[in-house]
């Protein structure tokens, strides 16, 4: 009976995974992620239903759009899988079964749910762009809000850790908000803060440090790379410019999925 269930989770982890390409391809552009029907980038005819299947139409289609035989990224299908794969993990790992549908496991498993939607869709659009979208961000922000809440109301959690969150977010926007103000931008580094802090409220402090290190250590071992390839005569402003181009919030987007798996992992198994 179980695998009937994971068979569904999976089909809707998919499904999830197909919004998410979309939102990271729209939302930096503005568009409507919601209303608008799908289209091809490259030739903009309307998509079909046969068109939006998630995986089996990028497998059928042999990876182009069925109009114009333009290829279609690999990431469309990548997302959808991983999405796929993480659904079903995750409620496998939390014990979620059809016998086993009580409010407080459902519950924790929608806030995860949330959660990966915001990782995905930071580092998706980080990646692509090396910009946190103001909405995502206040996206994570208002469903660490609620998730607090749940916490110290349904799960009787102490308000005192939390409540630092709640004041670290505030000083954090209010800074971003001045910044905005007075130079009509908004300052990347305040961005992958808040997105800290809500890695940190959602996957544990110990989680979100693991994650840095692992960022720090990676981006440290590319730009040793990238200054090796380079000429010896690369000026400074140059090396500014590699470490300019890093897109922090999608790097510290992976450890942090993987070490959550494997925090839930070690619960499942070995405790």
């Amino acid at each position: 009976m179980d695998i009937f269930f994971y068979i569904i989770i999976f089909i809707i982890g998919i499904l999830f995974g197909s919004f998410y390409t979309l939102a990271i391809y729209r939302i930096p552009k503005g568009q409507d992620i919601t209303h608008t029907n799908s289209y091809c980038p490259k030739c903009e005819n309307e998509l079909k239903f046969l068109d939006l299947i998630p995986l089996f139409s990028y497998i059928f289609l042999g990876g182009k759009c069925r109009y114009c035989k333009e290829k279609i990224r690999p990431r469309y299908f990548i997302i959808e899988l991983i999405s796929g794969i993480f659904f079903v993990a995750v409620a496998y790992l939390m014990g979620l079964s059809i016998n086993n549908l009580n409010l407080i496991v459902v519950a924790d498993y929608i806030f995860i749910i949330l959660y990966f939607t915001f990782i995905i869709l930071m580092a998706g659009i980080d990646k692509e762009n090396r910009k946190i979208n103001k909405s995502v961000i206040m996206y994570g922000v208002i469903i660490s809000i609620i998730y607090i809440v749940y916490l110290c109301i349904i799960e009787k959690t102490s308000i005192y850790r939390y409540g630092i969150y709640l004041l670290l977010y505030l000083i954090i926007l209010i800074l971003d908000t001045i910044t905005l103000k007075k130079k009509a931008v908004n300052k990347y580094v305040y961005s992958i803060l808040l997105t800290l802090l809500t890695m940190a409220n959602f996957s544990g402090e110990y989680v979100t440090i693991c994650s840095i290190i692992t960022t720090l250590l990676a981006i440290a071992i590319y730009e040793l790379i990238m200054k090796i390839k380079t000429k010896r005569n690369k000026s400074k402003k140059d090396d500014k410019t590699i470490s300019d181009t890093i897109s922090i919030g999608f790097y510290l987007a992976i450890p942090n999925i993987v070490y959550f798996i494997s925090i839930l992992v070690y619960y499942k198994f070995l405790i």
